[in-house]
């Protein structure tokens, strides 16, 4: 999902900047009150950056990872799963990538906003009807289905607004690379929610989860 640096002209990039801050900027004032959402994100991130860095290849004109994202989203929720994505590419791109700085906001937004669309579109529910330990592997891939449609969608607008031509071929070949993500992503992330179920009430890892905290919307 990564854009790489010299895609889009500067002024499309102050554009993904204003957007990305506008849309985290819009979910600050909750996060802050919440101060046990803020070691959510920092987990998150953690997660996150485990999980691209656990498993990536490139695939036509971007990059395919495995993201974990209904893993980090259904565990963590959603406010802390946002920021975390943020902090996670940003502290990605401080050790290991420098160059892709300049494409922050681009590639956060590429996350950020599937994230948004699939929260609103049935994840949310399911995180307010409780249960997530028992939560059914279609329920999770259909969540998945619409964030990683998301996903390739995203790119494809970036690679729209690119300053050179990419072959629509191109961009189809990444799309059906995420495929086998969105089947496999399920399992993995349904796996680890039962783990954290069988845990005992008190246990203080619970405390930093949707299954012994409220979900924040």
């Amino acid at each position: 999902m990564h854009i790489e640096p010299g895609m889009l002209s500067a002024a499309k990039i102050v554009g993904a900047n204003a957007a990305a801050l506008s849309l985290l900027a819009s979910h600050v004032p909750a996060f802050l009150r919440r101060p046990l959402e803020w070691g959510k994100a920092l987990l998150a991130a953690i997660f996150f950056s485990v999980f691209m860095e656990f498993w990536h290849q490139p695939v036509g004109p971007s990059e395919l990872h495995f993201i974990g994202a209904s893993a980090i989203y259904f565990i963590f929720g959603f406010p802390a799963t946002l920021f975390g994505f943020g902090i996670g590419l940003t502290l990605q791109a401080l050790l290991f990538e420098p160059q892709d700085l300049g494409h922050l906001a681009v590639n956060s937004l590429s996350l950020m906003v599937p994230l948004v669309a699939a929260h609103a579109m049935g994840g949310k529910r399911l995180l307010e009807s409780g249960g997530l330990a028992s939560i059914r592997w279609s329920s999770v891939l259909r969540f998945d289905a619409v964030y990683y449609s998301g996903v390739v969608a995203m790119v494809g607008f970036w690679l729209m607004l690119g300053e050179r031509a990419t072959p629509f071929a191109d961009w189809a070949v990444f799309a059906a690379a995420y495929l086998p993500v969105v089947l496999c992503e399920p399992a993995i992330s349904c796996g680890l929610l039962r783990a954290l179920g069988r845990l005992d009430a008190g246990n203080p890892l619970l405390r930093v989860t949707t299954l012994r905290s409220p979900a924040l919307a």
